[in-house]
């Protein structure tokens, strides 16, 4: 399923996690790694170019050498490259992906608290925004556990969803884990509406529907097992309430359009969980419109 598995890293305790959840991955799969290191070079400070481009260069490469050691001793392929770019190093993240073929991006991410719930590091945000490939997004303090085998699919019933959906019934597949559908019924934007037994009606059937129409998928895949729920509430904290009380390993997500203005639409939801969530989050873009 994952052949090529791309992990930027900048030497930091995220990327490190990331470079770990990878090393899972490709050893899961049999999948070769291509480890990059990437230099902005507009983001340099001036006068100090020459410098700076060193310092940033030699970490770099120590950086990779660290994770070098890490695959040789895993016994998984590795391939390495420092990128020197002017270009945004997002955009330049997702060219290699494009130009390598390669099938998942794994990142990490930072803190989700006060101030640090926006760093969720720029690059990596910026990165799944816009990535045709599906990016993994793992916390400094969490994990991919080797033996993974829960799988979360929430769904709205979008085409987004629906894609995603699609990708974690294969996950699930491919390694014989189990899938959980949820769906979240969201009132907030019918509060006007609470007494109205059919709004009410209307939205549980609906989402009915969503996670029916991602069982019968599952079904015909021959998921090991799958368990469907239709909750209500603010959609984020009900997901990461089940997260914790069903010990999920792993959440597969729709992510929204990814270019014009619908570029810097993730998605609140989306958005909200890769930054709180406490185990790893797969993102996974549908394909985008001709």
């Amino acid at each position: 399923m994952y052949d090529t598995i791309l992990v930027p890293t900048d030497g930091s305790q995220a990327a490190e996690t990331a470079a770990d959840a990878a090393l899972v991955l490709a050893q899961r799969f049999d999948a070769s790694i291509h480890a990059i290191t990437v230099t902005e070079r507009d983001n340099v400070p001036p006068g100090v170019e020459l410098d700076a481009t060193e310092k940033l260069t030699q970490r770099g490469e120590e950086t990779l050498a660290r994770f070098v050691e890490q695959t040789t001793e895993a016994g998984v392929a590795m391939t390495t490259d420092l990128i020197e770019t002017s270009e945004p190093i997002h955009q330049a993240i997702n060219n290699y992906a494009a130009d390598n073929d390669v099938d998942l991006i794994v990142m990490g991410t930072h803190g989700r608290t006060g101030l640090n719930r926006f760093v969720l590091g720029s690059v990596t945000e910026r990165t799944l925004r816009v990535s045709p490939v599906p990016v993994l997004t793992v916390h400094e303090d969490a994990s991919l556990a080797p033996g993974f085998e829960t799988i979360l699919v929430p769904t709205d019933g979008s085409d987004a969803a629906i894609f995603a959906a699609e990708h974690g019934i294969s996950l699930a597949v491919a390694i014989g884990a189990s899938m959980h559908v949820v769906h979240i019924t969201d009132l907030t934007p019918f509060y006007a509406e609470f007494g109205s037994a059919e709004v009410l009606d209307a939205l549980e059937e609906a989402g009915k529907k969503a996670v029916d129409n991602i069982l019968d998928s599952a079904d015909e895949a021959n998921v090991r097992s799958v368990e469907a729920s239709v909750l209500s509430g603010a959609p984020a904290k009900a997901l990461l309430n089940y997260v914790n009380e069903r010990d999920i390993d792993l959440i597969v997500m729709g992510t929204h359009g990814r270019t014009g203005l619908n570029r810097y639409l993730l998605g609140s939801v989306t958005e909200k969980i890769v930054r709180l969530a406490d185990v790893p989050v797969l993102t996974v873009a549908p394909p985008e419109d001709d």
